[in-house]
């Protein structure tokens, strides 16, 4: 077993325009006076990385590392979330996912898709650079709008998507192979890979991809009344990031896992700051502890009523105390009378 590492932050959430939340070198700083040990870089975000200049530049690369070492961290991974959605977008979400996207591809949905992929493909680059090991994602949607099927869906439609979706994706996560990282998918509403069953449908596709890999957000199922341990019992061969993160779900008599169209303060299912919540941490620990999972724990703050800095503050302890040093030696050791194998057949009765 090993020991998870942490406690982490994901920065995208606390960047900003002011101080200390407008640069990598001072969020950095920041994250570390509260305890974080290691920081979750959004690639998206100009002010913490030029994800191109990191892919094709050891030497900037090595600068990124430095900043952030120099803060008494360590980077944990990049993410690629808002450009792995624009990697399949159905065409009724273009104009909202356009935002995602650079103003020069913004109204061509192919031209966006290809830089997109681009994207994606600096960022396995990039990672390599860093000397990381796993990258967080998201899958995009093409189906997501038949996900109630109503009219029905067409026979064929899910296999037609999904086929789409894989050869879309199945050059990026060639690029990862190459430089040695796992693509993580974080399994979430909103993307074609939003719980086990379609994942492993997207995985049969890839022909099981050693690189298409998961991000495990507890929080996400949550929502969706979907059973995070066994999920963990599931996938954890695959699982090779974890977001902290916390959630509740309240059902009453007029709302329920879709929240009708309300705000996120008032829905039934909404997301909390660690500790607020529902998600039964200590056994997620433990399940990832026993089957030594290798990476890091990382704080995601995403908390419908408490203050991000109040969160984050709150999250690092709240990790820390969470975060099981695994043992190296079994608790009845002191019992032990020694072995070999002629002692082992004499306790079975089995000596010739």
């Amino acid at each position: 077993m090993t020991t998870i590492k942490g406690p982490g932050i994901f920065l995208a959430q606390f960047m900003g325009d002011q101080a200390p939340f407008n640069s990598l070198d001072s969020i950095c700083k920041w994250a570390a006076s509260l305890g974080f040990t290691g920081v979750q870089i959004p690639s998206w975000d100009a002010r913490c990385i030029d994800l191109q200049k990191a892919a094709e530049s050891k030497t900037y690369a090595d600068e990124i590392k430095g900043i952030v070492q120099s803060a008494g961290l360590e980077i944990t991974e990049l993410s690629t979330h808002l450009q792995g959605q624009l990697v399949a977008v159905h065409p009724a979400y273009d104009v909202l996912f356009d935002g995602f996207a650079p103003e020069s591809v913004r109204g061509n949905a192919k031209a966006r898709t290809a830089w997109a992929v681009e994207q994606l493909k600096y960022a396995a680059k990039a990672s390599a650079n860093l000397g990381l090991n796993a990258h967080a994602t998201f899958s995009g949607a093409l189906l997501w709008h038949t996900v109630y099927p109503w009219p029905q869906r067409p026979a064929g439609l899910v296999e037609t998507g999904f086929t789409e979706l894989a050869n879309r994706w199945k050059p990026i996560l060639d690029v990862f192979d190459e430089q040695g990282v796992d693509l993580c998918y974080e399994i979430h509403p909103g993307e074609d890979l939003h719980d086990g069953i379609s994942y492993e449908m997207f995985l049969e596709k890839v022909n099981h991809h050693p690189r298409a890999c998961l991000l495990f957000d507890p929080s996400h199922f949550v929502l969706q009344c979907l059973d995070y341990l066994s999920y963990i019992d599931h996938y954890h061969e695959r699982i090779r990031m974890f977001h902290v993160k916390d959630a509740e779900f309240n059902p009453s008599g007029k709302q329920g896992v879709y929240g009708g169209y309300q705000n996120w303060i008032n829905r039934a299912g909404r997301f909390r700051s660690l500790g607020d919540g529902q998600v039964d941490f200590s056994s997620i620990f433990s399940k990832l502890a026993a089957y030594d999972y290798k990476g890091w724990a990382v704080m995601e703050w995403e908390c419908a009523i408490k203050h991000p800095e109040t969160g984050a503050a709150e999250g690092a302890p709240f990790i820390k105390k969470h975060i099981i040093r695994v043992t190296d030696k079994a608790f009845d050791d002191f019992a032990g009378t020694g072995s070999d194998e002629n002692f082992n057949r004499r306790i079975l009765g089995i000596n010739e």
